[in-house]
C-alpha cells in the first residue's frame, strides 16, 4: 500500500488480466489504494467461491470480468464490460501468464503453442481490444494512457530447461518496444512499457517448483525456494507487492516520459 496520503490514481480506470492471484492481484490492490477504478479479468467464473471472495474484500470500486485472454470474443466481452461500467480506461496491465519447463525435446507443440497463446497471443488481443479507449481516455493525461506489459527476467537472459517460456516473455519485451515507438510517432497518446519480475513468491511459482518436486529435481518447494534466494544478490525472493509498486510508477504520472523501456525488478539478479 502506499505510504502517502495522496491518490495518486483518483479517477483513473484500470483493466487488469491475471487479477485474481499473485502479481495481479497484489497490481489491483495496489491501484485500489491510490484511488483508481479497476476492472480484473481472470479464468475463473464469475459465481465461483474464490471471485466472490475476492471482490468482497476489494470493495465496489473494483468488478471482475471471466475471459480466456487467447480468445478474441472474451477481449470483446471485456470492452463492452468496461464501456458500460466507466466509459473510459486509462491504464491496461497485461499480466495473465502461464509457465513450461522442460528440456527442449520433451515440450510437445500442444505445450507451446498453449504457452505462446496465454502470454503472448494474450498480450497482443488485449493491446489490440483497449488501444480505441486507452487512446481516447489518454488525450486529457499528461503522458497519455499507460500499457504495462508483464514479461519477466526470463524475458532478458536464458535459462535451462525454460526455453518456451524465454520465448514467449521475450516477446513480450520487443512487442511492447514496437507499439510504444509506433504510438509516440503517431503521437497516440498511449505510453507502453514492459516490467521484469525476478523471482516472486506467487501461485504460479509455488506451482512450477512443486513439478519440479514431482520430477525428483528436489525434496521440497522450500528448498527450490532456498536456492532462488541463494542466488539472488539481495538475498530473497519478492514479494508481489514489490512488483506492484513498478507498476503503479508506470501507471502514474510519474513516469509521463517513460516509454518503450524494460523496469527490471529482480533483487539484482540480471546484474550479475
Amino acid at each position: 500500500m502506499s505510504n502517502s496520503g495522496a491518490r495518486r490514481l483518483e479517477g483513473r480506470v484500470a483493466f487488469i488480466s491475471g487479477g485474481l492471484r499473485g502479481i495481479g492481484l497484489a497490481v489491483v490492490e495496489r491501484y485500489l489504494s491510490e484511488g483508481a477504478e479497476v476492472v480484473l479479468s481472470d479464468l475463473d467464473v464469475s459465481d465461483s467461491d474464490v471471485v466472490k471472495e475476492t471482490m468482497a474484500k476489494l470493495g465496489q470500486a473494483a468488478s471482475y470480468v471471466s475471459a480466456n485472454v487467447t480468445k478474441e470474443e472474451d477481449w470483446e466481452r471485456a470492452l463492452d464490460h468496461v464501456k458500460k461500467q466507466h466509459g473510459r480506461l486509462h491504464i491496461l496491465v497485461n499480466n495473465a501468464g502461464t509457465d513450461l519447463t522442460g528440456p527442449v525435446e520433451t515440450l510437445t507443440m500442444e505445450a507451446w503453442r498453449r504457452i505462446m497463446a496465454v502470454n503472448v497471443d494474450g498480450v497482443f488481443l488485449g493491446t489490440r481490444t483497449f488501444i480505441p479507449m486507452l487512446a481516447e481516455s489518454g488525450a486529457g493525461i499528461k503522458g497519455g494512457s499507460s500499457i504495462i506489459n508483464i514479461s519477466s527476467i526470463m524475458g532478458l537472459v536464458g535459462y535451462s530447461e525454460v526455453s518456451a517460456y524465454n520465448a514467449t516473455k521475450g516477446a513480450v519485451r520487443l512487442f511492447t518496444k514496437g507499439i510504444a515507438i509506433e504510438f509516440a510517432q503517431k503521437r497516440t497518446p498511449i505510453r507502453a512499457n514492459s516490467v521484469h519480475p525476478g523471482f516472486v513468491l506467487t501461485p504460479l511459482l509455488n506451482a512450477g517448483f512443486q513439478r519440479w518436486v514431482d520430477q525428483g529435481v528436489a525434496e521440497k518447494p522450500q528448498d527450490l525456494i532456498d536456492t532462488m534466494a541463494a542466488t539472488t544478490p539481495s538475498g530473497r525472493l519478492a514479494d508481489p507487492s514489490e512488483i506492484a509498486g513498478a507498476c503503479y510508477f508506470l501507471a502514474s504520472e510519474d513516469s509521463s516520459y517513460v516509454t518503450g523501456t524494460e523496469l527490471i525488478v529482480d533483487g539484482g539478479w540480471t546484474a550479475q
